[in-house]
């Protein structure tokens, strides 16, 4: 019903991925026939739904100023129900412009300068980048690795919250990078840690649709975190390959966080979507999902391709199991080089462009990320080149 296996060409894009000149100025001198599989971009055209719409948009031909009209909150709040099973209010949800740049105004809405904010490392970089810009300290606190899954370090964690006193903690649900998806249970302890500590949970559920082992049970289930103290960032662009749309939403239950949380907006100007952005989200949430349940099923077979690969071809390495998003995690502490000189290796001796982790706040330096949300064609031409330049 749905083909994921063409390729499709992507130079003229623009796409930071695959544009040759970009590419060379992050990881030096590669091949102009490299393949890449590092940012979180997948190679894959939107659902035809959303394509279909956009032209209708297009055809019609006028791109005025719009609002957050009945249609989007009505998309959010079914989307929300039949796929997570929670049951959001309207007044909950706020549109903002792209879930890396809200990350920075809630900082701005909660922290001082001088403050700090909590992080699981490894975690996407962004976490740290959006305290460290308003001159608000990062409190890193390592994730334990146990039979190479990711475990919350209960003990340390309380220990910091008790001396630090962080105003927020950032928590990655689905975690990202290693796509560890969190129990009900986990979920219930973070939350009852912030409300022990008067930390404000802040959860970014972004990779929340790429479901590949297990199910993802969402901080606003019942029993989950406390309504009255969270604050949860998400969108449809990972899931619907829509990210430079750059449209996501908050749901905050809580009143007080919610108005502090839009004050800062109306501080931004982030007061009205771009046109595109909106019906992004409500075109992929009401008629995507046969093309979401598809496509996660051709991203299981590439996991499970590359998990191979990675056993058979580079045995002293250890890949992680994506439990969801398509994005591999891939310890390489056994090998005899570092991860940031193989990724400078692959990257201009075999043109295949992967990154390492050393730019995940923390702890994340003995790994490599790698893309698989791609064609399969590219995954086998990349192990391939990858094995004759090993």
């Amino acid at each position: 019903m749905f083909d994921f296996d063409s390729t499709i060409e992507r130079q003229s894009d623009k796409c930071r991925k695959w544009d040759h000149p970009f590419v060379c100025s992050r990881f030096g001198a590669v091949p102009k026939d490299f393949i890449p599989l590092w940012i979180a971009d997948m190679d894959f055209t939107s659902p035809p739904a959303v394509i279909d719409g956009f032209q209708r948009i297009v055809q019609h031909g006028t791109f005025g100023y719009t609002y957050c009209f009945d249609a989007f909150y009505d998309a959010v709040i079914t989307f929300q129900h039949e796929r997570h099973q929670v049951n959001v209010q309207r007044d909950w949800i706020t549109l903002t412009y792209g879930t890396v740049s809200t990350l920075h105004y809630t900082v701005q809405a909660f922290c001082q300068p001088g403050d700090s904010v909590m992080m699981n490392t490894p975690v996407y970089d962004p976490f740290a980048m959006a305290a460290q810009r308003q001159n608000v300290h990062v409190l890193a606190s390592p994730l334990r690795v146990e039979e190479n899954r990711y475990h919350l370090d209960v003990e340390l964690i309380e220990d910091q919250l008790k001396t630090h006193r962080p105003k927020l903690w950032f928590f990655c649900s689905p975690h990202n990078p290693s796509g560890r998806i969190w129990r009900a249970d986990e979920i219930r302890l973070v939350s009852d840690l912030c409300k022990r500590y008067g930390v404000i949970l802040v959860v970014d559920e972004v990779h929340a649709e790429h479901i590949l082992d297990g199910k993802f049970v969402s901080c606003l289930s019942s029993g989950c975190a406390a309504l009255d103290n969270v604050i949860v960032l998400t969108s449809p662009n990972k899931a619907f390959n829509l990210g430079g749309l750059k449209t996501s939403y908050s749901i905050i239950p809580n009143e007080t966080l919610r108005q502090r949380f839009r004050q800062q907006l109306e501080k931004n100007s982030i007061t009205s979507p771009n046109i595109f952005g909106v019906w992004g989200i409500i075109l992929a949430y009401q008629q995507g999902l046969a093309w979401l349940d598809a496509l996660n099923g051709y991203l299981r077979g590439n996991a499970v391709y590359l998990a191979n690969a990675i056993k058979t071809h580079f045995p002293d390495w250890k890949m992680m199991t994506p439990e969801s998003s398509y994005l591999a995690w891939i310890d390489v502490s056994a090998d005899e080089r570092s991860a940031t000189q193989l990724t400078q290796h692959f990257a201009q001796q075999a043109g295949v462009v992967i990154e390492d982790g050393s730019h995940y706040v923390q702890n994340g330096e003995n790994y490599l990320r790698i893309n698989f949300g791609t064609q399969r064609y590219w995954l086998e031409h990349a192990i391939d080149r990858m094995l004759k330049h090993y």
